[in-house]
């Protein structure tokens, strides 16, 4: 945001210099990123002055040039060879001395040095209008008027000041300051001084003769909408001082009514748009959305489809205008204007914010609607650009104002504690200079009480909902660098070493990426259609698109999304993994969990001239997560068949009666909703649960037993309902201090065995690390690991 100095100053009275202006504003959040001097036109008039044209003869070596004595308010006069066929003795003249740069209109800048023309010496130069830059005009010198002082600065003469623009790094929380108005309120905030606005009692009705009616249809997107008529217009270029002051900021003059709207704009920060009124078919300007797919030419004379969505303004016929984006290519102000409507709205910020982004357009004014106007300025700023065009256009205001505004926006109003506020800043301020900073700021103490203070926030302040947004006023205007850092820090030390997220992620990702995983990051909005239940979704209020509504509950879709993208174009060997937060709300409670995904698809191998390729299965999968766990000394887990629509089938692994991990191939309508049609195998862990179980670990150093381990295999038939994890769990209840492992090694079914029967093979390694164990302890183990797995999981041994 581009902001002018010598514009700011007509707002407030102050002394501050244009540097301390700079850090003003850069305290109090506005954060000044370049100061740059200004000059109304290139160069400034820097070193030219007044002149005075003592006499004035005929080169004796020339048929055109003349030889000058001018007085320049110097000791000597200067002797000026000069062509222009208007000089003459008495006038007075602008002069541009020895070493004076000049910038003419058409050209590059050259500088004047003491030379001497056909014979005789010039020490300077009598200036013509394009030759410094002041207009196009070569027919003569300029002739001053009598009242121009000798010796005095013509930009003085000529009212030229520079200026100073500010490029301001706004943010997206100030909408109130995208004005020099908004500017200016935190300067006189911090300077405690008074503001003073635009006088606009001069305004006045001058007939009825040209009232255009004004129909809202849709007042959600449009809650408040005005204009008025001005006839009699004459469109033209605009004066100087239009010109310069925009030009200060980086704007480009149009014409004199266009000017004026963008004047107001960056004035007041309320946006306008001047309408042909002539071209308002059926006296009427319509406020409503149009069917889908209604042609609409803009002002860049681009065809654009509109959608049920935008609202538009527009006449008993045709749009006219994209509220609060861009205006048509027919009904705007041309040359031949004569007489125009002017509109001065407050359109719903989401609205064109999403038809904004849907067309492609970014202009001032929508950047200013999407971020949140003032509702009660739309008919100052209609007055104020009322007499600003009757000065620069003539013409007469030929209605009354129409505002429909039938639902006025309210303050909001909330109430604030001086407790809260010492606490929050960490620095008792006195209760007289929180009053004064938040009076300062516009805002309405309308209640006080020895603890508190009720409060009315005007509605242009959208950023200021809350007590919160209260002392974060009051600290910024107070002063960041006023806040005392005490000079002693108290902490306490822990020197126990805690497994932290960062710590443990990069353990993965090491272990994953030297594995051929790359990591991808998705954005956490998704769509609807994603979810399972939207009961327990997080829906977003204001949805950019359908496609951007709701918070994921999951990382299978996004991340099969990046696998989608990657096979469509040529890419099928994928392994990804990535860390991220899921979202959910149950009774108004909302849950964010960290979450931990992997997927793999294609190949398990890059091919190789001495071997085939195969395509990687759920063991590959599972020989990862296992990895995993391995890695981070995760290890009593029970693991159990998975019970997850989005999975064809699958295991999961539980700590402590919860879920740490699910995984498996993708099923066929999950994978549909992304359009991939190769298999995908994920797997999904709860983080948060896999840091609390690795924060518990203890490392315990243990030497390697001197002492021989034993292996015993038993073959049992059982169930097809009996997991080998229930074995497992069983085995290791029944010896807990001999038993180092329990693995499967066969498994068989098969017409050979019962109905709803399986065979298992079971390998179980027994050791003591403080003896040789005897047979008879390995049999007494085997014994009682047959007796518990025959009770209880039906086991019976084959022999």
């Amino acid at each position: 945001m581009k902001i002018s100095y010598n514009w700011l100053k007509e707002f407030i009275d102050t002394d501050k210099t244009p540097q301390e202006i700079s850090i003003i504003l850069t305290g109090t959040g506005l954060e000044v990123e370049s100061l740059e001097k200004v000059q109304p036109i290139p160069g400034g008039l820097e070193g030219l002055v007044i002149g005075f044209v003592k006499e004035s003869v005929a080169h004796t070596n020339s048929d055109h040039l003349h030889v000058t004595k001018v007085d320049v308010g110097g000791p000597e006069d200067l002797q000026i060879v000069c062509g222009a066929h208007n000089v003459a003795a008495g006038q007075k003249v602008v002069v541009a001395t020895v070493g004076t740069t000049i910038y003419p209109t058409v050209g590059e800048p050259f500088s004047i040095k003491k030379s001497k023309i056909r014979g005789e010496v010039s020490e300077g130069m009598i200036c013509a209008e394009d030759e410094i830059g002041l207009g196009t005009d070569h027919a003569g010198i300029m002739v001053l008027d009598d009242d121009a002082v000798v010796g005095s600065l013509a930009k003085n003469y000529f009212k030229l000041h520079d200026d100073y623009m500010y490029e301001i790094g706004l943010t997206p929380n100030r909408a109130d300051a995208v004005s020099h108005l908004g500017t200016a309120r935190d300067i006189a905030a911090f300077l405690k001084i008074g503001i003073r606005k635009p006088d606009v009692s001069d305004f006045k009705v001058d007939d009825t003769s040209r009232t255009i009616e004004v129909v809202v249809e849709n007042e959600q997107a449009s809650p408040r909408y005005a204009g008025l008529t001005i006839s009699g217009v004459e469109v033209k270029e605009s004066p100087k001082w239009l010109k310069e002051r925009l030009a200060v900021i980086g704007l480009r003059s149009i014409n004199n009514i266009v000017d004026v709207t963008n004047y107001v704009l960056h004035e007041l920060g309320q946006p306008l748009h001047a309408f042909d009124a002539d071209e308002i078919t059926g006296g009427k300007v319509l406020v409503k959305n149009y069917p889908e797919g209604t042609v609409f030419k803009t002002l860049d004379d681009v065809d654009r489809k509109l959608s049920e969505n935008d609202l538009i303004i527009g006449n008993t016929e045709e749009p006219m205008c994209i509220a609060g984006v861009f205006g048509g290519a027919k009904s705007g102000v041309k040359e031949s204007t004569k007489n125009i409507f002017l509109e001065s709205a407050y359109f719903n910020s989401v609205s064109v914010r999403k038809t904004a982004k849907r067309h492609g357009l970014k202009t001032d004014a929508s950047f200013r609607f999407e971020r949140g106007t003032d509702p009660d300025m739309p008919v100052f700023a209609l007055k104020r650009a009322a007499l600003l065009i009757q000065q620069v256009a003539g013409g007469k205001v030929s209605s009354q104002i129409s505002d429909h505004y039938p639902a006025p926006v309210a303050p909001f109003a909330f109430e604030v504690t001086y407790k809260n506020i010492d606490r929050l800043i960490g620095q008792q301020i006195t209760h007289g200079e929180i009053k004064a900073i938040i009076e300062a700021l516009d805002i309405k103490i309308v209640g006080e009480t020895a603890d508190s203070l009720s409060l009315e926030v005007p509605p242009y302040r959208v950023d200021v909902t809350r007590e919160v947004d209260i002392v974060e006023e009051i600290l910024r205007i107070y002063g960041y660098n006023n806040i005392h850092i005490p000079t002693q820090i108290r902490a306490s030390l822990n020197n126990s070493q805690k497994k932290e997220k960062d710590t443990v992620q990069n353990q993965i990702s090491d272990l994953l990426t030297a594995n051929g995983f790359n990591e991808i990051l998705s954005n956490s909005l998704t769509k609807s259609a994603y979810s399972d239940n939207l009961d327990v979704a997080v829906k977003i209020l204001n949805p950019l698109s359908s496609d951007l509504d709701v918070m994921r509950q999951s990382l299978l879709f996004s991340g099969l999304e990046a696998v989608a993208y990657n096979q469509n174009r040529r890419a099928a060997d994928l392994k990804f993994y990535e860390f991220g937060k899921v979202y959910s709300v149950k009774d108004d409670k909302y849950s964010e969990v960290q979450r931990f995904s992997v997927f793999i698809t294609g190949a398990d191998a890059a091919e190789q001239w001495n071997q085939k390729q195969k395509p990687v299965s759920f063991y590959n999968l599972k020989a990862i997560v296992d990895g995993i766990l391995q890695r981070l000394n995760i290890t009593d887990f029970v693991v159990e068949d998975a019970t997850c629509s989005k999975l064809a089938f699958g295991l999961q692994y539980m700590l402590n009666g919860k879920q740490l991990v699910k995984f498996g191939p993708v099923g066929a309508n999950a994978r549909k909703k992304t359009d991939v049609d190769k298999e995908v195998f994920y797997a999904d862990f709860n983080f948060d649960m896999v840091l609390n179980a690795v924060r518990k670990n203890v490392i315990v150093y243990q030497e390697v037993s001197k002492f021989p381990a034993v292996r015993r295999d038993l073959s049992m038939l059982i169930d097809k309902s009996v997991s080998f994890g229930q074995l497992k769990q069983i085995a290791q209840r029944t010896e807990r201090k001999l038993l180092k492992e329990v693995s499967v090694f066969d498994v068989y079914q098969g017409d050979k065995l019962p109905a709803g029967k399986k065979s298992y093979a079971l390998s179980f390694i027994i050791q003591d690390i403080e003896k040789t164990l005897t047979d008879k302890a390995i049999d007494s183990v085997m014994q009682k690991l047959i007796y518990n797995l025959g009770k209880e999981a039906g086991a019976e041994i084959r022999k």
